[in-house]
C-alpha cells in the first residue's frame, strides 16, 4: 500500500512539473525577446490552446465530440468585437454624437438618420454594447445560453456518439450563415474589423504590446489551473465514469445529463472568453470563425495533444499552430496546409491515439515501474 501511495505521489508530481513548466516558459517569453510581432503570434497561440483545452474537457472528459465549438469562440468574438467596434475612429467619424460603424452607414437607405438606434434594420441591438463591460460579459454569457439550451435538448433526449457531432456542426452552419446574411448589422462576409482597443482599470492594451500578452497568458494559465481542479472534484469523477459507462452511472442513481450538461455549458464559456482575447489580440471578428475547418482543426488540436489531457490539449493547440505559421511562409506548403492536418490527424488517430499527452504519461508510468522496482528492492 505504501508503495502504491509512492507511486501515485510520483505521477502527481511529474504532472504538476509539466504544468510549472509550462507556465514558467508562457510567462518568461516577453524576457527573452523583444519582437512583439512574434509575442502577438503567440498570444493567439495560447487562445486556440484554451480552445484546445474546451475541446478536451467535452470530448476527453464528457466523451463528447462537439464539432460546433466554433459557435461559442465566434459568438465570444462578435460579442466583444461589438463594444470595441464603437470604440474605434472609423464609429467616431460618422456624423452623429453617438459612435455608429462605418459599415452600417455604408448600408443605409439614402436619407437614414445617422443614428445607432436606426440607421439600418436591427441597429438597435448594437445599442448595449455601447458600453464595454456589457460585450465582455456577453462575450461569455451568450455562449453559456446558447450551450445550456442546446446542451439540455441533446443529453437530456440521450443524444450521444456521431448524431451530437452532426448536431453541433449544423447548428454552427446556421448561425454562420444568419451573421453572413445579416449584412447590415454584421458586415456580413468582412466581418467586424478597425475595432478600438480594450481598456480596462486604465490600462490600454495595444495588441502588440507587452500588457496584451500578460492578459492572454495570465488568462490561459488560471483557467488551465481552474480547469484542472474542477476535472479533480467529485462532479469530474463523475463525469469521467459517465463517459466510460453511462448506463451504470445512471443504475447507480446519477443523473448523467445534468452533469453533461453542466460540462458542456463550461466548455462552451471557456471558448466564449477564447473569443474574446482572441479579439483583444487580433483587432477582428470574422464569419470564418465559425468554419467548419476551423472547428474539425480544434478536434485535431485536441487529438494531437491527447484529449484526455488538459495540458496536452494546450500543447497540441500551440504546437500544431505554430507548425501551420512556419509553413505558411512557403507557398507550396500553404496551399497543402489543409491535407497535412488531415495527413497529421490519420497519423494520431493510428499511431498515438492518446496523442502527446498519452506517450508522456507511457514514459512516466515506465519511470514509476522504475522506481517501484528499486523501492520494493532496498525493501
Amino acid at each position: 500500500m505504501k508503495l502504491m501511495v509512492e507511486n501515485r505521489s510520483l505521477g502527481q508530481k511529474l504532472d504538476w512539473a509539466v504544468y510549472i513548466t509550462f507556465f514558467v516558459v508562457v510567462l518568461c517569453l516577453p524576457l527573452l525577446t523583444d519582437d512583439v510581432f512574434w509575442l502577438n503570434r503567440i498570444s493567439k497561440f495560447l487562445v486556440f490552446g484554451l480552445l484546445g483545452l474546451a475541446i478536451a474537457l467535452s470530448w476527453g472528459y464528457a466523451g463528447v465530440l462537439n464539432l460546433g465549438q466554433g459557435l461559442f469562440f465566434g459568438l465570444g468574438a462578435y460579442m466583444f468585437a461589438m463594444s470595441l467596434k464603437l470604440k474605434s475612429t472609423t464609429s467616431l467619424q460618422q456624423g452623429s454624437d453617438k459612435p455608429v460603424p462605418d459599415f452600417m452607414v455604408w448600408n443605409a437607405e439614402p436619407g437614414s438618420p445617422t443614428e445607432l438606434c436606426c440607421i439600418v434594420p436591427g441597429s438597435w441591438l448594437w445599442l448595449p454594447f455601447q458600453s464595454q463591460t456589457f460585450g465582455m460579459i456577453m462575450a461569455v454569457v451568450l455562449p453559456i445560453v446558447v450551450a445550456f439550451v442546446v446542451g439540455s435538448a441533446i443529453f437530456r433526449l440521450r443524444v450521444s456518439g456521431v448524431y451530437v457531432a452532426i448536431i453541433t456542426l449544423a447548428l454552427v452552419l446556421l448561425v454562420r450563415l444568419l451573421i453572413i446574411d445579416a449584412q447590415p448589422i454584421t458586415n456580413g462576409f468582412n466581418g467586424l474589423t478597425d475595432l478600438g482597443w480594450l481598456k480596462l482599470f486604465g490600462i490600454e492594451f495595444d495588441p502588440y504590446m507587452y500588457e496584451t500578452y500578460y492578459l492572454v497568458a495570465i488568462s490561459c494559465c488560471l483557467i488551465m489551473l481552474a480547469a484542472r481542479w474542477l476535472v479533480s472534484t467529485r462532479a469530474g469523477l463523475i463525469l469521467q465514469s459517465t463517459r466510460d459507462d453511462a448506463n451504470r452511472s445512471r443504475y447507480l442513481g446519477y443523473d448523467v445529463a445534468a452533469y453533461q450538461i453542466f460540462f458542456f455549458v463550461v466548455s462552451a464559456a471557456i471558448a466564449g472568453f477564447a473569443g474574446m482575447l482572441y479579439v483583444v489580440a487580433a483587432e477582428f471578428a470574422s464569419p470564418t470563425f465559425l468554419d467548419i475547418s476551423f472547428s474539425i482543426s480544434m478536434v485535431v488540436w485536441a487529438a494531437v495533444g491527447g484529449r484526455s489531457s488538459l495540458i496536452g490539449a494546450v500543447i497540441g493547440a500551440v504546437l500544431i499552430n505554430s507548425i501551420e505559421a512556419s509553413v505558411s511562409e512557403t507557398e507550396i506548403f500553404k496551399e497543402a496546409w489543409k491535407l497535412i492536418i488531415g495527413v497529421i490527424f490519420i497519423f494520431v488517430v493510428l499511431l498515438l491515439p492518446r496523442g502527446i499527452a498519452g506517450v508522456a504519461r507511457d514514459f512516466a508510468r515506465w519511470l514509476e515501474d522504475k522506481h517501484l522496482l528499486s523501492t520494493s528492492k532496498r525493501g
